[in-house]
């Protein structure tokens, strides 16, 4: 697994972000990019220790494209010179909440979990109604040692308590949010090092595993909508 071959392709494209540069060199494209599905190979069987649900997947079908949609961005940019996965149940839809890995020169690469995608109304109003009903439970998991010596709850958030909901709840700071997600950040120097990535990653996965149980808890139920 050669992931030293993956940021150099990245920081590459980085810098030579044009759909000429990128045509001219797919072949390097299509080797960083089958050496990012045996890391993901890989961390499927060691995330599958301890969560078997996501052993099915087949590592082609969790990642997202390069390509990037520019119709409303100032950044016009064609490619987002990152390769991404999200590992659960269900593969790489958002719902059910799993593990999301990025892999992006400069610092930018970090480890993921819970709900990222604040679009989707009737998830936040699911997860919203399961904190009201079960806050203590929230409080255990985000203020265990492990949990909160590594992460920190992030996502779009309004700035009241949205009507209908208790502005003194204990947990009304958290009633705000649309999305709720951590992120575990990653060094460029970690993929010097790609063998012993899985295992690692795996281990922060494990401990933010709990938080993505209780989202999926809340979401029971929930259905994407139809595109």
């Amino acid at each position: 697994m050669n992931t030293k071959f993956m940021m150099d392709y990245l920081s590459a494209l980085s810098m030579n972000n044009n759909r000429e540069w990128y045509h001219a060199n797919k072949d390097d494209y299509k080797k960083a990019n089958a050496e990012f599905e045996k890391l993901l190979q890989e961390l499927i069987l060691e995330i599958g220790k301890f969560d078997s649900s996501v052993l099915q997947n087949n590592p082609k079908d969790l990642t997202f494209k390069l390509v990037r949609d520019t119709r409303f961005s100032h950044d016009k940019s064609p490619y987002n010179p990152a390769f991404r996965a999200h590992i659960s149940s269900k593969g790489k839809l958002p719902v059910p909440v799993g593990y999301y890995v990025m892999i992006k020169p400069g610092g930018q690469s970090f480890l993921g979990g819970g709900l990222f995608a604040d679009m989707f109304k009737d998830a936040t109003t699911r997860i919203r109604d399961y904190i009201v009903q079960n806050g203590g439970e929230w409080e255990r998991i985000l203020h265990e040692p492990e949990f909160d010596k590594y992460f920190t709850i992030q996502g779009t958030a309004l700035k009241n308590v949205p009507r209908g909901y208790d502005k003194e709840h204990p947990q009304a700071e958290y009633l705000k949010f649309k999305s709720w997600y951590v992120e575990y950040p990653l060094e460029d120097e970690v993929w010097n090092h790609g063998e012993e990535f899985p295992a690692k990653a795996a281990e922060i996965f494990r401990i933010m595993k709990p938080f993505n149980d209780y989202l999926n808890r809340a979401l029971a139920g929930f259905q994407m909508p139809e595109r």
